[in-house]
């Protein structure tokens, strides 16, 4: 019977080591996945030394692809953490397209809730230096996931154009140059859409109330502001002077005679002194054989041109042509003679300086 109970006794005492001794280590798991499912989740994942860093996710992609694209950005610090987050977080079944940036100090969980929620980073689009219109279907595609043709299609469909008020023509007028925060995967529609309501915001009752009273409509301001931008790129101080000469022309009748429509009839962006045989092109865009504003605008005027319009100084100049000191600023005249006498110089300054087209 005594050895009975003590083997009894030292039964339970074995059971009782191995269940602590199990107990232990469990906790030492449970401690040791805990601290794992910490550090996948709420450690910073993200390091991209200052330099700004972008996915972009396409429509229809994989998770699998999206998560490859950010292992080759070379941010992640620990990739394997990254996908095993994305699987706990069930990232494949919440794949939304956008442009997302990978911010320095992300955690794991930062960086999916994002792309699982779609919440992207915008962008800024800015219209510089757009003269054709295929020259602005490869700028919109450049800021969204579009492709030139996309808009291509659209600026030159009538039955399009027509819907927004506009012709293949004249609808380059619809781009007034600003700064623009959109999404990249915005579609080439509604991008269009955006720019019909930012045109529509930017023409005031009282912008309106100015072209009336010139007697030109909104897009005939456009295509007079591109030629006066044309004309003086470097001074905008000048422009409203320039915009009196060639509405004091078009009140009298007068051809134009801009030699930046002429540059653009040509399709030749590299003539810097318009000679004879440029002149001799047929074109509704050469002022210099046709009266009148041309057909649309020759570049995409900023709102300091098309405001230069707008307010245009007060004169009776008819003529300018560019300084002999190339300063940038113009010399003007009120009739011919004047006009050929300042031409003179600058024409032989031209030579001088050995500019001979």
């Amino acid at each position: 019977m005594a050895k009975t109970r003590i083997d009894y006794k030292a039964n339970a005492t074995r059971r009782r080591n191995r269940f602590a001794y199990v107990t232990g280590i469990l906790g030492l798991i449970l401690i040791t996945f805990s601290y794992y499912f910490y550090q996948v989740f709420f450690t910073p994942n993200v390091e991209t030394k200052g330099r700004p860093t972008y996915v972009l996710v396409r429509k229809g992609e994989t998770a699998k692809a999206v998560l490859d694209s950010i292992d080759a950005s070379g941010v992640i610090v620990d990739k394997l953490s990254l996908h095993f987050v994305a699987r706990l977080m069930k990232y494949e079944k919440l794949v939304k397209p956008g442009r997302y940036e990978l911010k320095d100090g992300y955690t794991n969980r930062e960086l999916i809730n994002n792309l699982r929620t779609g919440r992207q980073s915008p962008l800024k689009l800015t219209f510089q230096n757009i003269r054709l219109r295929e020259d602005l279907a490869r700028k919109l595609s450049t800021a969204i996931d579009a492709r030139p043709h996309q808009f291509d299609s659209l600026l030159s469909s009538p039955s399009y154009t027509k819907s927004l008020g506009f012709d293949t023509t004249s609808i380059l007028s619809m781009f007034i140059p600003n700064t623009y925060e959109l999404y990249w995967n915005t579609s080439a529609d509604n991008l269009m859409q955006r720019m019909k309501k930012e045109y529509q915001k930017f023409w005031t009752s009282a912008r309106d109330a100015k072209r009336e009273k010139l007697g030109l409509t909104r897009a005939q301001v456009s295509t007079l502001a591109s030629i006066v931008e044309a004309e003086q790129q470097q001074h905008a101080d000048e422009r409203p002077r320039v915009a009196g000469v060639y509405l004091n022309r078009l009140k009298r009748g007068m051809k134009l005679q801009a030699d930046p429509t002429v540059v653009y009839a040509n399709r030749d962006f590299t003539i810097k002194r318009v000679l004879n045989v440029h002149l001799a092109k047929d074109s509704p865009y050469n002022t210099y054989k046709y009266a009148g504003l041309p057909p649309g605008p020759i570049n995409l005027p900023s709102i300091a041109s098309i405001d230069a319009v707008l307010n245009p100084e007060s004169h009776d100049y008819l003529y300018f042509c560019a300084k002999d000191d190339f300063s940038g600023y113009h010399a003007f005249a009120r009739n011919e003679q004047e006009h050929l006498v300042n031409a003179r110089r600058y024409q032989a300054a031209l030579s001088r300086a050995g500019i001979m087209k």
